[in-house]
């Protein structure tokens, strides 16, 4: 696998590139898709398509980002933040956990883990694209929250890492550990609704 590389080049290829790729990846996973297969998906040639991703690890970390990216809007631009905590943490953690705990996510997850120690920088890149960016929106609606008297913070950043963490439990390490292949939407409801009542009985105001 070669280093990553900067995506410099923008325009209508690299678009049909990363669409066909996502569609490619969603359908038949990372170890199912075929290079092959995504430039066909993409209706451009083997030769552009390694032009701008020398990797199928690299293209599979640039779509990952990209989805991660768009959910994190979605989640940002559907969810009411005015409404009391209880109903924008159950919204935010059910969104959070339900990415997480995809196909997908754990794919993502994986690859991470596996290339950590070559390739850092595939992390750091991933974790910058989405889980970043919720946890600051996060803090700013804890901000916003507070103010107007409905959570007592003062370690806003902890508490939206703690929160995450709570929303993860259970289902997470059934996950990691190959104990559950799969979890379901009521596993989901269960694990974020306890979330959601242990945060608020030590933040809420």
């Amino acid at each position: 696998m070669n280093a990553p590389q900067d995506i410099t080049r923008k325009g209508r290829k690299l678009d049909q590139v990363l669409d066909g790729a996502r569609r490619v990846f969603m359908a038949d996973g990372f170890e199912g898709a075929s290079v092959d297969d995504i430039a066909r998906a993409a209706n451009v040639s083997k030769a552009t398509l390694y032009s701008y991703f020398a990797d199928k690890k690299l293209l599979f970390l640039e779509v990952a980002s990209s989805e991660c990216q768009r959910q994190s809007c979605e989640a940002i631009n559907t969810i009411d933040t005015s409404a009391p905590p209880r109903v924008v943490l159950e919204q935010v953690g059910k969104h959070f956990v339900r990415f997480l705990t995809s196909t997908f996510g754990q794919q993502v997850f994986r690859i991470c883990v596996a290339e950590s120690d070559r390739f850092p920088e595939l992390g750091r890149q991933f974790y910058g694209s989405g889980p970043a960016v919720m946890r600051a929106e996060i803090v700013r609606y804890f901000e916003a929250a507070i103010a107007r008297g409905e959570l007592a913070i003062e370690d806003k950043p902890l508490a939206a890492d703690q929160f995450a963490e709570l929303c993860k439990a259970d289902v997470w390490s059934r996950l990691i550990f190959g104990v559950s292949a799969s979890i379901t939407p009521p596993e989901i409801d269960r694990v974020v609704a306890g979330a959601v009542d242990v945060f608020m009985a030590r933040y809420g105001a």
